[in-house]
């Protein structure tokens, strides 16, 4: 995924979430709803998550120097996970405060119609900016040869799963602000406004947290696309020098820098220009086939001094393989 296709997500979404937090607010105070409020505290929020997201592409896309030789795309998870902390503690936290203090202290809601308005038309700016994020999504679907919720479960770039996270859980906040307006102006019960920005605080809740989680364990080192691991498998497997791939290591430190590690036993009485030739040519075809891959190291090293070795820092390949499978389940 290019920064250029990031940043044209970010731009849509935050052209359209700042449009719409100014409508909420206007219609929150001509009209005194409630849901209408904390609407506008969402989308003030969403607009100052992309701001800092677009930061992050900044941030992250300095080159490497010497106290960061791998460079700074790691950075760009912490302001995904700043993002998420930012949904769960204004825009959750207020909605839920202030849906609170309208149930406790309900008013009738005025010129209704006015909200409904502005919730229709946010509806469709909300989906044109989704729409945007699920296209990347496509594109990033169809390179990878996997279905649409597969690539956005397994999406390394937060600037487009944390937008396709937020604008989903705008449009589940703009229905049910749809309906709990609708519900208290036709049931002459405002105290159904309040309950409904509860509802919105808890969407905004979960949002905040599944996006947390993402961010928190690409912060922390997660493995690159498993068809990386498998496909350099085969490329060193067909190469007759080799005897056995011992482990192959991958990490993310950003959504287009991939670092891969690989140790290989090589007949023992291979050339060490033949090595080098062999290692140079594996690096070239692994970067053409996935160009996020930056770095390739490839080990030459015998499979029982591998094994002695993991066995010296306490470390097993099955159990390390186990462990990845779980994280992305």
């Amino acid at each position: 995924m290019s920064a250029h296709a990031s940043k044209r997500t970010l731009y849509a979404a935050l052209a359209a979430n700042a449009g719409i937090a100014i409508a909420k607010f206007c219609g929150a105070v001509y009209t005194g709803s409630s849901a209408m409020a904390s609407e506008g505290i969402h989308s003030l929020v969403d607009t100052g998550n992309q701001v800092l997201l677009l930061y992050g592409i900044k941030d992250a896309s300095r080159p490497a120097d010497a106290s960061h030789p791998f460079g700074y795309g790691l950075r760009l998870y912490f302001w995904g996970f700043v993002v998420a902390m930012a949904v769960f503690a204004l825009g959750s936290g207020v909605a839920i405060y202030e849906g609170a203090e309208k149930v406790v202290h309900p008013t009738s809601i005025q010129s209704a119609w006015v909200n409904i308005v502005i919730l229709l038309v946010a509806i469709a700016l909300e989906g044109s900016s989704l729409g945007v994020a699920l296209g990347e999504v496509r594109t990033e679907a169809k390179r990878r040869g996997l279905g649409m919720w597969e690539t956005i479960r397994t999406h390394r770039d937060p600037t487009i799963f944390a937008v396709v996270y937020e604008e989903t859980a705008a449009l589940a906040g703009l229905g049910a602000a749809l309906v709990g307006i609708g519900l208290a102006v036709l049931l002459d019960m405002p105290v159904i406004d309040g309950w409904t920005s509860i509802a919105i605080g808890v969407i905004l809740a979960i949002t905040a947290l599944s996006l947390a989680r993402r961010c928190y364990v690409l912060m922390t080192g997660q493995s690159a696309d498993p068809a990386i691991e498998e496909r350099l498998r085969e490329i060193l497997a067909r190469v007759k020098p080799i005897e056995q791939v011992n482990e192959v290591r991958t990490m993310h430190f950003g959504p287009s820098e991939v670092l891969v590690l690989a140790s290989a036993d090589f007949v023992d009485d291979t050339l060490a220009g033949t090595v080098e030739r062999i290692v140079s040519d594996v690096e070239d075809g692994i970067r053409e086939e996935f160009p996020e891959v930056r770095r390739v190291y490839i080990e030459a090293q015998s499979t029982m001094r591998h094994r002695e070795a993991l066995e010296d820092i306490g470390e097993d390949v099955d159990a390390l393989e186990r462990e990845g499978d779980e994280e992305e389940d």
